[in-house]
């Protein structure tokens, strides 16, 4: 009989630890998957995030509500809508912000399809257009305003582009307002439209929608716009905020927005422009969220034509 050799048994730590024969690499053991570890410091960002924002406002709520000598009271916040102009210059900054972004929506929207479809290579050209008011300060574009304004008047006289430049400069209504809104506004709409435009398959769906026989306007209106829902909300969402808070160019050029308003009370009644400034805090952010809502909601308007092409099938 042939001899039998004894053969030993390993274990499988003893093999995955093994040294190779032959000069192969050794063999690591495998390592057990690490237990995430609770992320505290995401709390710890937020909570200081959140108290950044929060105590100023909570300060700035005390100092409303609270006179020394007379305890609380809310005077403040009940005599607002009472307040000599109060409701007139809201109403204005309102407006303005609604005319703003209608404008330079419809001066953006177009423009950036155009450039999408027809010619990609312009794109440089109207982004460096676009972009200029991030570099002109408002100071010095309000003073170019200025002397446009006064200019035309005075060599335009006898001309009928001398109502025009009456017309614009209503107090009720400022026009060139919007229009100097319009252009700070830009590099906001292009940037959030662009981002919208490079998530979406612009050319496929221009084919596709040309192909089944529809018309430029109804192409824009009913398969672009839609697909741009949130980068016009956002759009919106940022023309709004630069509305309400601007000041400089309303300012020099005469006007009485809602945040020169503020200004104008804050000398004689400290209180009340704080109680202003806080309420107008809230009523950005309510119209904010809205927009942001608007933006985000699915659309309901797209499930009707596919339930009718199912039946007609």
């Amino acid at each position: 009989m042939a001899a039998m050799t004894p053969t030993t048994r390993y274990s499988d730590s003893a093999r995955d630890t093994e040294a190779p024969e032959d000069g192969a690499p050794a063999r690591t053991p495998a390592r057990r998957p690490r237990r995430p570890r609770p992320r505290i410091w995401r709390g710890a960002v937020l909570g200081l995030a959140g108290a950044y924002f929060l105590v100023p406002l909570v300060a700035s709520f005390v100092f409303t509500v609270h006179v020394p000598g007379h305890g609380i009271t809310f005077e403040a916040y009940t005599e607002l809508l009472s307040a000599d102009g109060f409701t007139e210059s809201l109403l204005l900054s309102l407006g303005l912000a609604a005319a703003t972004i209608a404008l330079s929506l419809l001066l953006a929207v177009p423009a950036l399809v155009a450039v999408r479809i027809g010619s990609p290579r312009l794109r440089p050209v109207v982004e460096v257009m676009c972009m200029l008011p991030l570099v002109v300060p408002p100071i010095a574009l309000v003073t170019g305003i200025t002397t446009v304004l006064r200019w035309g008047p005075e060599h335009l006289s006898r001309t009928p582009l001398y109502q025009t430049f009456i017309a614009v400069q209503n107090e009720k209504f400022p026009v060139v307002l919007v229009l100097a809104y319009t252009v700070l506004a830009l590099p906001f709409v292009y940037r959030s439209l662009d981002a919208g435009l490079r998530a979406v398959d612009v050319p496929t769906l221009v084919e596709a929608a040309r192909s089944c026989g529809a018309s430029w306007p109804y192409l824009v209106l009913r398969v672009l716009l839609p697909n741009l829902r949130a980068s016009l909300a956002g759009a919106a969402f940022l023309t709004l905020a630069l509305v309400l808070g601007e000041f400089t160019i309303a300012s020099l050029l005469g006007f009485r927005p809602f945040a020169v308003w503020i200004v104008s009370i804050s000398g004689a009644q400290a209180r009340m422009s704080v109680a202003v400034s806080i309420l107008s805090l809230l009523i950005t952010w309510l119209l904010l969220i809205a927009l942001s809502r608007a933006g985000t909601a699915p659309s309901t308007g797209a499930a009707a034509p596919a339930t009718t092409s199912r039946k007609e099938s």
